[in-house]
């Protein structure tokens, strides 16, 4: 029988309090109304001074594990999805690795910026299938508050910190042949559209961190394109019609994104989680934030066809088919 990788525990953390549009008024030329309006976003929040990436993943990773109801000594693979490391090197995963208390197996890091998530469920599924390890921690977590420049209103105002986990384990095939755990995920990126959405900083370019910098209509048209595109190749892979899926866990980057790629699906709103108003665009982590809160309001359950899918910088994209 074929081994899946299954969802058995998920967690998540957003720092300090909500950082409302209306404060965000104080600070820069907008408004509640500008930004709701064209992102759906209400509030954001930010890490502190002294809270890092691995803090914050340290804390979601912790209740995805109580969630699953193991020890994490049993974890033998961490793989982090983040554009925000705390340190140029070692790894993120390191880090939280060493905290968690970890002493077997991989830790890694995956840079594939809004995409991240994706990316690292798509590397853990191939390892656990192929025996490489048997219970898994993914991690989505990124302090774009770092990257944000206050003298671009337009950009500044979309973005948020926070992590989000899930624990992945081996799950066999059941024996009427249905497939439970993650069933086909799907990857991309396209190099020719990198300076569409980028950080104009690096080690070996300026030696610095650099912003954000962002062309936002033409990334929402490749997201809108882009998105569909993946949605109906996993639709297509697995002969299933958009009805057929219980959820759509997107991206939580603009609300006009997401409501433009489920009307290109035909997907009713009411079959989508949306939570960017709630935390605004938090990169990496915005996935797993999403899927957790949405199991934690009982919206998602166990039997359920869930897909997910982003779009981030590079430009990368993916999808993944998951039952719950």
């Amino acid at each position: 029988m074929d081994i899946h990788s299954r969802i058995i525990g998920c967690g998540s953390y957003l720092p300090g309090n909500p950082i409302t549009n209306h404060m965000l008024e104080e600070k820069i030329d907008t408004s509640d109304e500008w930004i709701k309006t064209r992102t759906g976003i209400s509030q954001r929040h930010y890490a502190g001074d002294d809270e890092f990436t691995s803090d914050m993943a340290l804390i979601a990773a912790e209740r995805a594990i109580n969630h699953a109801g193991i020890d994490s000594s049993e974890i033998d693979l961490i793989v982090v999805g983040t554009t925000t490391p705390d340190r140029t090197f070692p790894a993120t995963a390191v880090r939280l690795q060493k905290a968690l208390g970890c002493k077997t197996g991989a830790a890694f890091d995956v840079q594939a910026v809004c995409s991240g998530f994706i990316y690292a469920i798509s590397i853990v599924n191939s390892m656990i299938k192929t025996k490489q390890c048997k219970k898994a921690l993914v991690v989505g977590a990124d302090t774009l508050s770092r990257l944000l420049n206050w003298e671009d209103r337009t950009t500044c105002v979309l973005f948020g910190d926070g992590a989000g986990a899930v624990v992945l384990e081996a799950n066999r095939e059941g024996a009427n042949g249905t497939k439970s755990g993650i069933i086909s995920t799907h990857i991309h990126s396209d190099g020719n559209y990198e300076d569409l959405l980028y950080c104009d900083g690096g080690p070996s370019t300026n030696q610095k961190s650099g912003f954000i910098k962002m062309e936002g209509k033409e990334v929402f048209r490749h997201a809108v394109n882009n998105l569909a595109a993946v949605v109906q190749e996993i639709l297509d892979k697995n002969k299933l019609k958009s009805e057929e899926i219980d959820w759509l866990v997107p991206h939580q980057a603009n609300r006009r994104i997401i409501e433009s790629t489920a009307k290109k699906l035909k997907m009713p709103l009411s079959k989508v989680i949306l939570t960017v108003d709630k935390h605004a665009n938090t990169s990496a982590a915005s996935i797993p934030l999403a899927l957790d809160y949405a199991i934690k309001k009982n919206k998602i359950k166990s039997g359920d066809l869930v897909l997910m899918e982003a779009m981030g910088g590079g430009l990368t994209w993916g999808a993944s088919l998951v039952r719950m």
